[in-house]
C-alpha cells in the first residue's frame, strides 16, 4: 500500500511538473498567446487529465487543484509588467475592474477553470474501450474549462464584444453587429474568443489522448 501511495504520488508530481512546463514555455512564446489572454498551449492540460483518468477523481480533482494555484504562482512570478493576475489588482492598470470584480476572474478563470479539469477521468471505469474513455474524459474536462472561460468573459469581457467584431477586414463581424446586440453580443464575444484558443486546444488535446492511451502504464492502471 505503501509503495502504490508513494508512486502515486511520484507519477503525479511529475506530470504536475510536465503541465507546468509545457505552459509556461507556450506562455513564452508570443505567436500562441492572444492579446486578451488565453492561448495555445499544445496539450498542456493532458497530463492532468491522465492523472485523473489513472487515478481516480477524488485524486485527480486535488491534483488538478494544485495545478491551479501553480499556474496563479507561476503568472505572478512573470513579474508585475506581463502578469495577468497582479494587473488585475493594480488601481492604476488597464485591466483593473475593482477588487471583487479581480477575485471572481480570479477563481474562475484560474481556481475553477484548472480544476475542472481533474474530471478527465470520468469515464475511467464506465467505458470498457479505455482510448475511448480517456478521450471522452479529455473532450469533457476541457470543456468544461471553455464553459467557465465563457461564463467569466461574458460577465467581465462583454465590453469588448462591439470593438472585437467591427475590426477591419472582419465581414461577419459587420454581419453579427448588424443581427445582434445587448447580452446576447457580450455572451456570442466570449463564445468565439475563448473558441479560438480552446476549440484546437480540445482538437489537439483530444489527438495526443489518442496516442498515449496505447501506452502500458496508462492502459493498465483502470
Amino acid at each position: 500500500m505503501h509503495i502504490e501511495k508513494t508512486k502515486r504520488l511520484t507519477v503525479s508530481a511529475m506530470m504536475l511538473a510536465i503541465a507546468t512546463v509545457l505552459a509556461v514555455v507556450c506562455g513564452l512564446i508570443p505567436f500562441l498567446n492572444l492579446p486578451f489572454g488565453g492561448g495555445f498551449t499544445i496539450a498542456s492540460m493532458l497530463p492532468i487529465v491522465i492523472v485523473s483518468y489513472m487515478y481516480g477523481l477524488k485524486w485527480g480533482l486535488f491534483s488538478s487543484a494544485v495545478y491551479a494555484i501553480l499556474q496563479i504562482l507561476m503568472d505572478l512570478m512573470l513579474g508585475t509588467g506581463r502578469s495577468t493576475i497582479m494587473a488585475l489588482f493594480l488601481p492604476n492598470s488597464e485591466d483593473f475592474m475593482g477588487y471583487a470584480a479581480a477575485i471572481w476572474i480570479l477563481l474562475l478563470d484560474y481556481v475553477i477553470a484548472y480544476t475542472v479539469l481533474g474530471l478527465g477521468g470520468i469515464f475511467r471505469n464506465r467505458i470498457r474501450n479505455k482510448t475511448v474513455a480517456l478521450v471522452l474524459g479529455t473532450v469533457v474536462a476541457l470543456s468544461l474549462r471553455y464553459l467557465v472561460h465563457i461564463v467569466s468573459g461574458y460577465i467581465f469581457y462583454g465590453a469588448w464584444a462591439e470593438w472585437f467584431f467591427s475590426q477591419e477586414g472582419f465581414k461577419l463581424g459587420e454581419t453579427i453587429l448588424h443581427h445582434v446586440s445587448g447580452n446576447a453580443l457580450a455572451l456570442l464575444y466570449s463564445v468565439v474568443y475563448n473558441g479560438l484558443y480552446m476549440l484546437p486546444e480540445i482538437v489537439i488535446t483530444s489527438a495526443a489522448a489518442t496516442a498515449v492511451s496505447a501506452i502500458p502504464q496508462i492502459k493498465k492502471s483502470t
